[in-house]
């Protein structure tokens, strides 16, 4: 077998100056970078790290910076943009930005994603295998960058841009290039993205507008022709630079870079579909189009969401409907629902020709073109988005390819909200099944409760339970996960179902933290011997210390209450948990445990429990480290005894009265909310 190679580059340049791949350094005097985690808040993150970055290094007066202009740092935040945004859509790995500093002032920005199997495409190239939609942006990449390529690594995928500095490499001054004070340059593009905008028109000047313009007009030229004037040439009006195609042209040259980017900005982080369809139609109107559409469809259904026959789109729904005149939207949206898109092929992320609603639009809007873009995110169909002009033979190629664009990044938004959406139901539901569905009354016992998880849309570290264990016996545990989320939700499906089945089985309370303890300890053993096995069948190399699956460790307090003529004889005992407090009718507070090992750790523990009697008038208050350990400052809640203190100040109260004075303090104890899940269990006997 012969060599595997370890390096593999594609190259395009823009001129023919050296291209510098991915991780070989020219003349570098400066470096940034961050990882980030494959989602649609990674361009937003990406564009932060590179204006920090040439805000620092201007601010630095590093070699090079004295070339700098308005347009390069905005170039900059734009191509930054189109790389992470790639790479999320395409490779949804974590991707690694990293922006360099030549000493002639050119920057070298890389993104790096874990997905090399599929490639981008760049400029006429093209392979059978291709997704078509991928790699849309980088052709706006290309036109901004002075060379432009992918370096291939075993696991991993680079594609880098390099932008020249205004002069650099020429001979120029700054001033012979018409180059302002580098310091000035990037403070305008910092101080405009800490609003959350970008602003081309903040930062081009009268030269650089033609020249953006044609950067615009290069990015469109492959665009298709039927949505577009004559293949031969611009149409009259765009040559006459008038009417509505002259509007566009001057906004596309002092806006559209930077459209995209406050674009992303708008839709990163939002966590619900409507939300992100709404968002777009205000982006599209009246800016790009007079009036918007978009269809969201159920993703499970797949291809055979889509028929030919009339109004046949199973599961999709018009979400939202926007026009420049609130008076049309609701007629505009009877028409449409009338006739819904049907693209011939629902996976291509183009525009196709949609028919025009009829008269919806009124006796000025009976005539326009409409076209359709089919929202694809990760191989899966999410939407439609349809935008429509009035009175007009077409749609420039430059809005047509603007439009597209934006249409990759609401894809985004929609999938990362379907996510999230997803994420939270499986999170509820497995939250309601990793707790009681009510707890048990006890003769002679009044209860009181508080849980409040601190992620409410995951499954939280603490648990609780209480129920009967049959012969005059009633149960009750608290405990708390190391971790939270999955690994978390996994440790408590395995400790409260046993308790509950070893606690029937006449266990005492010794055997029972006993038995638990070994069966972490086995479970955590056999986790560990399957993901071995797995790697080494996968050729992988040996796991190293501390890599494998983690011991699963868990606090727990749990005890055994026997109600009898004198009160109720209650045994109980700490694993590592916060030890429970009794409190008598005369204000006296004290623990009634000793504390002992956590569970899943010590092979062959042994644990002994603690008896004694709850009186009439007792308070038992059993805590996670949410209330012990919340904190103000370096303070936390038990310093100097605090609970016990809080506790004493409880005397003569029932028990819900307890908790929720318990909680109450608790949550003052702080100016901010508490950051970690709080349980509590208030047992007082009659």
């Amino acid at each position: 077998m012969g060599a595997i190679p370890t390096q593999r580059e594609t190259v395009s340049r823009a001129t023919g100056a050296p291209a510098h791949p991915a991780g070989v350094s020219a003349r570098e005097c400066a470096r940034a970078h961050v990882t980030l985690l494959g989602s649609s808040l990674a361009p937003g993150a990406a564009r932060e790290m590179v204006r920090a970055a040439l805000t620092d290094w201007s601010a630095l007066g590093l070699p090079g910076t004295r070339h700098w202009t308005e347009h390069l740092a905005a170039d900059a935040l734009v191509v930054v943009s189109e790389l992470v945004t790639n790479a999320v859509v395409h490779a949804g790995t974590d991707v690694e930005v990293v922006c360099r500093l030549e000493e002639t002032g050119t920057l070298v920005v890389e993104a790096t994603d874990h997905h090399p199997s599929r490639a981008p495409r760049s400029g006429d190239q093209e392979t059978p295998h291709e997704i078509p939609e991928y790699g849309r942006g980088l052709r706006l990449v290309a036109a901004l960058a002075e060379a432009w390529g992918i370096t291939y690594r075993p696991g991993t995928k680079t594609v880098w841009a390099r932008l020249r500095a205004a002069g650099a490499e020429t001979g120029e001054t700054p001033e012979a290039a018409g180059v302002t004070e580098a310091a000035d340059a990037v403070g305008v593009v910092s101080a405009a993205g800490a609003a959350g905008v970008v602003s081309a028109a903040d930062v081009v000047d009268g030269a650089d507008m033609v020249r953006t313009a044609a950067r615009i007009e290069a990015y469109g030229a492959e665009r298709d022709p039927r949505f577009s004037g004559s293949p031969a040439g611009p149409p009259p009006e765009r040559e006459a630079g008038t009417g509505r195609r002259g509007r566009d042209r001057e906004w596309l040259g002092r806006g559209a870079l930077s459209f995209l980017a406050e674009a992303s900005d708008l839709l990163a982080g939002q966590l619900d579909e409507d939300l992100v369809a709404s968002l777009t139609g205000q982006l599209i109107v009246p800016r790009l189009a007079d009036w918007c559409a978009v269809w969201l469809e159920d993703e499970s259904l797949g291809r055979g969401a889509w028929s030919d026959a009339p109004g046949a789109v199973v599961g999709a729904r018009l979400a939202r409907v926007w026009h420049a005149g609130e008076s049309h939207i609701e007629e505009l949206r009877r028409a449409l629902e009338k006739d819904p898109p049907r693209p011939r092929d629902p996976w291509r992320s183009g525009p196709v020709a949609h028919p025009w609603p009829g008269d919806a639009l009124g006796p000025d809007g009976a005539h326009g073109v409409a076209l359709a873009y089919r929202l694809v995110a990760g191989g899966r169909p999410l939407g439609t988005l349809v935008i429509g002009r009035s009175g007009t033979a077409g749609f420039p190629d430059e809005i047509t390819g603007l439009v597209e664009d934006l249409s990759r990044r609401v894809a985004l938004a929609i999938g990362a909200a379907r996510q999230y959406a997803r994420q939270a139901t499986i999170s509820a539901v497995l939250q309601r099944g990793l707790l009681p569905g009510a707890v048990a009354e006890i003769p002679g016992v009044r209860s009181a409760l508080v849980y409040e998880p601190c992620d409410k849309g995951g499954p939280s570290g603490d648990f609780y339970d209480l129920f009967p264990a049959g012969d005059g016996r009633w149960c009750f545990a608290v405990g708390d996960v190391q971790g939270k989320g999955p690994e978390a939700a996994v440790v408590i499906g395995l400790a409260r179902p046993w308790l509950r089945l070893l606690a029937r089985e006449e266990y005492g309370v010794p055997d029972v933290l006993d038995r638990l303890n070994q069966l972490l300890l086995d479970d955590a053993t056999e986790a560990a011997d399957a993901a071995a096995r797995a790697l080494v069948a996968a050729g992988g190399p040996p796991v190293a210390p501390g890599d494998g699956p983690q011991t699963r460790f868990l606090s727990l307090l749990y005890g055994e209450l026997v109600p009898h003529a004198g009160g109720v004889r209650c045994t109980l005992a700490s694993a590592g948990h916060p030890l429970p407090l009794l409190l008598g009718p005369d204000g006296t507070v004290r623990a009634v445990a000793e504390p002992q090992t956590l569970l899943g750790v010590v092979e062959d523990a042994t644990y002994t429990s603690e008896t004694f009697d709850l009186c009439s008038g007792d308070t038992l208050l059993c805590v996670t480290d949410g209330v012990t350990e919340r904190r103000s400052g370096s303070r936390q809640f038990d310093d100097g005894d605090g609970l016990a203190t809080a506790l004493a100040g409880c005397a003569g109260l029932d028990a819900g009265l307890v908790a929720e004075r318990i909680r109450r303090l608790v949550h003052e104890f702080g100016a901010r909310p508490p950051e970690d899940d709080l349980a509590l269990l208030v047992l007082q006997a009659e």
